[in-house]
């Protein structure tokens, strides 16, 4: 399910200056169970922006014509808005009119103020039509939700119509004993949030306590006030990373506010941070801490009793710091689960596979036919092994084949065949989930024609899709090619790694297949030391004239440097490259493999090579910039920062007979317990259908 959410517009998504609706959006994606399938949109000046799911709208401006439009038009024509299946507004009730126009799926309107002070909101009857136009009215408090609900002949639709979702904040580890002696007023320095109060009790505080200290972090260039003491700081605006780190250190926090605050962030984070909280009576900041010291009365006198009762009572003032901390619930997990429960419930309902257990798979990639088994161990095949595994039925079509066998003179490419072929087998076969591997050449019309089933459709892509590795531009294409069209799209290189952003990713391990690796190393002599194998091109078969890569300068040089091993390299110095039967007789002889692929390493990529070395028992040296040792410690894998650090370990590992078999023993049992084809087919069904299993893989712990 994809979903795209609003800012208000010239809401500063950044980390410059991010508010409270910009922090709320960016804290509770990060934890979401649809944090893959969220787009946030805005529109900025700033350049840091707080993470990589924000896309920034840049509105025309019109002569007579409102910004706010122009920019809500750019929002809807969007193309990952139109297929958006949830619309989620922040702020902005008076989008709501325009977007219901042109939009006819689930709109989520969010208040982060108060409902009768925003355009869009403030009348009766703007408040029915939101009732009777929106799917899901959120409120970040009751406060705010009782004032939408005022006076309304609707009122007995608020429960089912509306809910409660509190603002977040994370929950860190605070000794609430190491705190230092500082008072602390956060938050815009102006009358409504009482600062003056403020300003004037403290200077009488820090005159009585002179052992204690005070910050003020804000600003508010419109209503000046100074207040001046030696031990009173005024550190000016600050992000809200520096605010928390700040508030684990402080013992009071003053939220004194005169207006009606909505929730209260400030008081919220104090909290969470162990902070002892002094707040006003005044609309939301009661629902921000159950643990707050709540003022009777708004004034100067009665700010000065209650911080002087913690300052002279040191255990009280621990108490009160302690049931702060220790009642905090309001993490960004809580809060983002109540958000994702309330989503849930309008997801489109997919196959439910305690119904249907068996599934219907039509698994389209290149199955290789017409080159006679050559390449047979590919990874199609190990996916199809696991889908079988599994106890589906699963009906292969292998396209590049069918491209092959059906070109004529009336179709020179075969494209019109194979899209004939494709559809035939779906109408004959009647799937509940269609698997793409590397398909490029079924079309996205043919595709389309299959959606208005509510099939789903995924795809895996192997091949890498860095900004610095080979065919870089041509993968991008290929990967986004059909996304607008894709349930789930599983890469082998982790998708937040990537300078571009692929809806609804996941990573996927090169599968290892016990029908295919075969092979115990670790157990036998083998005469050969380190074996790489590489080719240029699957399909061509064997070596291009003239074609290099930068593998090859690199084993050139770690052979220089490494004189007692004994290397056993194909697909260089014309050796031909070696498959099928030949592989696994050539990889037989060879204690120790090297992962080595083209371009520069990124986070998580591999060619299948890493399968098929520690799968057959290899002792296997991956580049640590691949971040592969977030999965196979130095007990089941050998990782080398670059070539001197590669030989020397190579060198080792060739005399410590015991060590590498030892590690290369680990390393195939752990690769076959975690990444076998069975749980990575399990992994991309249970995605693509939105099966949450309580049990994670590995990859995703």
């Amino acid at each position: 399910m994809n979903i795209s959410i609003l800012l208000p517009f010239k809401e500063n998504y950044s980390k410059e200056i991010a508010g409270a609706v910009s922090l709320f959006v960016k804290d509770t994606i990060k934890v979401s169970s649809y944090k893959n399938s969220t787009t946030v949109f805005g529109s900025t000046s700033y350049k840091k922006i707080l993470d990589k799911n924000y896309i920034n709208l840049k509105p025309k401006k019109k002569f007579l014509q409102s910004t706010n439009k122009e920019y809500v038009k750019s929002f809807l024509k969007h193309p990952i808005v139109e297929d958006t299946e949830i619309l989620e507004i922040h702020n902005r009730p008076n989008y709501i009119k325009q977007i219901k126009e042109n939009y006819n799926k689930k709109i989520f309107l969010y208040f982060h103020n108060d409902p009768l002070s925003m355009n869009g909101s403030r009348t009766e009857d703007e408040r029915s039509y939101l009732i009777k136009n929106v799917d899901k009215l959120i409120f970040n408090s009751k406060w705010s939700r009782d004032r939408f609900f005022l006076k309304s002949s609707f009122k007995d639709l608020m429960i089912n119509k509306s809910v409660i979702c509190y603002q977040s904040a994370s929950k860190v580890n605070v000794n609430v004993k190491s705190k230092k002696k500082i008072i602390t007023f956060i938050g815009k320095l102006n009358s409504a949030k009482g600062f003056d109060i403020f300003g004037k009790t403290i200077i009488k505080i820090l005159d009585k306590y002179k052992d204690w200290k005070a910050y003020v972090i804000g600003d508010e260039p419109r209503e000046k006030m100074h207040f001046e003491h030696n031990n009173l700081i005024n550190l000016g605006f600050k992000n809200n990373d520096f605010i928390l780190n700040f508030l684990k250190k402080v013992s009071i926090s003053v939220v004194c506010s005169r207006w009606d605050e909505p929730f209260g962030r400030t008081s919220l984070e104090a909290a969470s941070r162990g902070s002892a909280v002094i707040i006003s009576d005044r609309g939301g900041l009661p629902e921000t801490t159950k643990s707050a010291i709540i003022l009777k009365k708004l004034d100067e006198d009665t700010l000065f009793k209650q911080i002087s009762k913690l300052l002279d009572n040191k255990k009280y003032l621990i108490k009160k710091q302690k049931e702060n901390y220790k009642n905090f619930f309001l993490t960004h997990k809580y809060v983002s689960s109540l958000l994702d429960n309330i989503r849930d419930k309008f997801v489109l309902k997919k196959i439910n596979i305690k119904q249907k257990k068996i599934l219907k798979i039509m698994h389209i990639t290149n199955f290789n036919y017409r080159f006679d088994g050559r390449l047979h161990y590919n990874t199609g095949r190990r996916l199809n092994n696991g889908f079988v595994r599994l106890g589906h039925n699963v009906l292969t079509v292998s396209d590049r084949d069918i491209l092959h066998n059906k070109k004529s003179l009336n179709d020179f490419a075969g494209s019109k065949s194979l899209q004939n072929s494709i559809i035939n087998n779906y109408n004959n076969f009647k799937p509940d989930l269609i698997i793409l591997g590397h398909a490029d050449n079924v079309s996205k019309e043919t595709l389309n024609t299959f959606k208005k089933d509510k099939v789903l459709i995924a795809q895996w892509f192997l091949d890498p899709v860095s900004k610095f590795g080979p065919d870089y531009l041509n993968n991008k294409r290929r990967v986004l090619d059909k996304n607008d069209l894709l349930d789930a799209t599983f890469l082998t290189t982790d998708p937040g790694a990537l300078d571009f952003k692929v809806k609804n990713s996941f990573y996927m391990p090169n599968p290892c297949d016990k029908s295919f690796e075969t092979l115990s190393n670790y157990n036998k002599y083998c005469d050969n030391d380190l074996f790489f194998a590489m080719s240029h091109g699957v399909h061509r078969g064997g070596l291009k004239k003239g074609k290099i890569d930068d593998r090859e300068v690199f084993i050139n040089k770690l052979i220089k440097k490494n004189k007692l091993i004994t290397f056993d390299i194909y697909g260089m110095f014309n050796s031909q490259p070696i498959w099928a039967e030949n592989f696994l007789k050539k990889v037989s002889n060879s204690s120790m493999g090297l992962n080595l692929s083209r371009g520069k390493p990124i986070k998580y990529y591999s060619s299948d090579r890493l399968a098929q070395l520690m799968g057959n028992g290899l002792l296997t040296f991956i580049n640590e910039r691949t971040y592969l040792n977030d999965f196979f410690t130095d007990k089941e894998a050998i990782f080398y920062k670059n070539i001197d650090d590669l030989s020397y370990k190579l060198n080792k590992f060739k005399k410590d007979k015991n060590q590498r078999r030892l590690i290369a023993k680990n390393g195939k049992t752990k690769y076959f317990k975690y990444f076998n084809s069975t749980i990575i087919a399990d992994y991309i069904i249970n995605q693509t259908l939105d099966i949450k299993k309580t049990k994670k893989p590995l990859w995703e712990k």
